[in-house]
């Protein structure tokens, strides 16, 4: 092969290089805590393993302040996208936020309520003039711990609740100065590595708690709705390769996420509570569809106890389309 025909080889090659790389849409998602936690496995997944690349997206992963900071910057466009609850939007809102989710992970609810088993708890009731950290007053599984409380009969004011961040929960478990926690698997794997004995109820064992979710806003999904669709199918489709194969998901997600490379065993463990705790369906939706009754449920809790502001229609809380 001959130096101009190399030349017309290698300029080729580099056009075709240019022109997949115009063919990414750059894409922010924001989410509400550190991006290293193994609830975000599934968007480390789909992104390491160039499914959103195929998806024809270039994502770009940043950090909050919590679920209310998260969904601010969605409404108001500093991010494309981004994670909450699936009762997010029926919180916000009602202040102006216009937000929805556009995906359920899970057909569970990812809070889960625990306490430490060498303080005489038997059941919810016995919280009464507890402890019981959260992560902090503006974020959903505090709403979900007050719904679990008055299941029996308990109110904000029959327990001390503490907004401690998630290392403050995961600490103070441990060292035994808070009795109970609301929050997700891998603060309750992490907790009982250091050796504490601990009883788990999902707060979907007595609310309407909802899984995780992917948010936008409703100009976003209007102007952009195939990347709202491929963001969500290539998340969708590294949940299912979580729930078909936990020990091959944990092993490819501490390749991606180095900080976590000598816990394959317990990121496995966790894997798998969130299989079993979280993304196990309810009834026959496909995972990522959104159940309005069980939002109905939710908003009716929140107005009736003045968690929010007023009512919005659940229609607006969430969209099915982009699930397939």
């Amino acid at each position: 092969m001959n130096k101009r025909l190399l030349g017309f080889v290698a300029a080729a090659g580099l056009t075709l290089s240019g022109l997949m790389a115009q063919a990414q849409t750059a894409v922010t998602y924001l989410f509400p805590a550190p991006d290293f936690l193994p609830a975000f496995a599934p968007f480390q997944l789909a992104l390491g393993k160039g499914y959103y690349a195929e998806a024809g997206l270039d994502v770009t992963f940043r950090v909050g302040n919590g679920g209310a900071d998260v969904a601010t910057q969605v409404a108001v466009g500093n991010a494309d996208m981004g994670g909450g609850m699936g009762d997010t939007a029926l919180i916000v809102r009602a202040n102006g936020l216009d937000i929805r989710g556009v995906a359920l992970l899970g057909g569970q609810g990812i809070t889960q309520i625990a306490w430490r088993s060498d303080r005489g708890i038997n059941g919810v009731a016995d919280l009464r003039g507890r402890s019981i950290g959260v992560i902090g007053f503006q974020d959903t599984t505090y709403y979900n711990l007050l719904a679990v409380l008055s299941s029996a009969d308990l109110g904000r004011s029959d327990v001390d609740i503490q907004a401690l961040g998630p290392g403050g929960i995961i600490q103070n478990m441990i060292g035994g100065s808070i009795d109970a926690m609301a929050g997700v698997p891998e603060w309750i794997a992490a907790i009982e590595a250091a050796g504490i004995p601990l009883t788990v109820t999902p707060a979907r064992n007595f609310f309407a708690s909802q899984a995780q979710a992917i948010i936008a806003s409703d100009t976003f999904i209007a102007e952009h709705p195939e990347v709202v669709r491929g963001f969500v199918t290539a998340t969708l489709r590294a949940i299912h390769e979580i729930i078909a194969d936990p020990a091959t998901a944990a092993q490819e997600y501490v390749g991606f996420v180095p900080r976590h490379a000598e816990d394959v065993a317990q990121i496995e463990q966790i894997m798998r509570m969130y299989v079993t705790n979280v993304y196990a369906q309810d009834g026959d939706r496909p995972i990522g569809a959104f159940d309005p009754e069980q939002l109905q449920i939710a908003e009716d809790f929140y107005v009736a106890n003045e968690l929010v502001t007023a009512a919005v229609p659940v229609a607006d809380a969430y969209t099915n389309d982009f699930i397939e």
